[in-house]
């Protein structure tokens, strides 16, 4: 019964993130021959095969929103709202392709999305124009990003890597980062931090990114059993954010029932899930 219910839940996560044909480009990512740009031991690999991602994902998605040009570039061409899964389930490929797949493959993934964010432009509710290629703007999204990533494995992940380790994982993001025009992204944690402080004066929550905020924490497009899951991530990934971009996005600060109930909540979600996406035999 207990491996019948692992096999039930691991399945219909893999699909909610690696969509129907997930199987099929799995077998596509891992088992094609070639040359790689991560080999098996580097620590990108490690971070991104973690469970700690449900919750880093997401909190790199409320982090992203705070630069507003990266808002407007997500509300008015994302389709995040009609299609939040179809957006999830290409953002975990690409992660999956650039990550464990050729170096032909990851190479024509990037080459794939810079075309989309060469197509991506207009102008925020102020008039100011945006352009999704921009370096300047892709370099915030690849900085929220490896932040999010990188504190949800210090706290979730099943084997958290040192200090050195996280460095080589900020350089190893850098690969992809270039690749896709950011132009001398951080190569260790005090540069990624110093990268994201020097971004502080551009942020702020316009309405757009509270919107999502709210959309993504509280609407989430699933069944209802499935919402006290959802919340415990949603949950554990505010509580994964700076001080600073909380109180930006109004959501709340509370030390204690942290401590006592959302890091424990999060901790067996991610073994939960981790039990469930983990075949008995590997």
């Amino acid at each position: 019964m207990l491996t019948v219910l692992r096999e039930q839940l691991g399945q219909a996560l893999f699909r909610r993130v690696a969509g129907p044909g997930g199987s099929a480009t799995r077998a596509r990512i891992h088992d094609t021959p070639g040359s790689r740009w991560f080999e098996p031991e580097r620590p990108i690999r490690a971070v991104h095969g973690d469970a700690s991602m449900f919750i880093g994902g997401l909190s790199a998605l409320l982090l992203q929103s705070l630069h507003p040009l990266a808002m407007a570039a997500v509300a008015g061409h994302s389709g995040y709202r009609g299609d939040p899964w179809g957006r999830l389930q290409r953002t975990s490929t690409f992660l999956a392709v650039t990550t464990y797949g050729t170096a032909a493959d990851a190479q024509q993934a990037v080459d794939h999305v810079r075309g989309i964010h060469e197509r991506v432009r207009g102008r925020t509710a102020e008039g100011l124009s945006y352009h999704a290629a921009d370096a300047h703007l892709l370099g915030w999204v690849h900085a929220a990003e490896t932040e999010s990533f990188l504190r949800a494995h210090q706290r979730y992940g099943a084997a958290p890597l040192d200090a050195e380790g996280y460095d080589a994982y900020v350089a190893d993001t850098a690969r992809v980062a270039e690749a896709l025009g950011v132009v001398d992204p951080p190569r260790d944690h005090r540069g990624l931090s110093e990268r994201l402080a020097a971004y502080r004066p551009e942020l702020k929550a316009t309405p757009e990114a509270r919107a999502a905020a709210r959309f993504l924490l509280f609407q989430p497009p699933l069944p209802l059993a499935a919402r006290p899951f959802y919340a415990g991530l949603a949950a554990n990934a505010v509580a994964l954010l700076p001080p600073w971009a909380r109180s930006m996005l109004w959501l709340p600060h509370l030390p204690m029932v942290e401590d006592i109930a959302v890091r424990p909540a999060g901790h067996v979600l991610t073994r939960t899930i981790r039990w469930a996406m983990t075949t008995p035999s590997s």
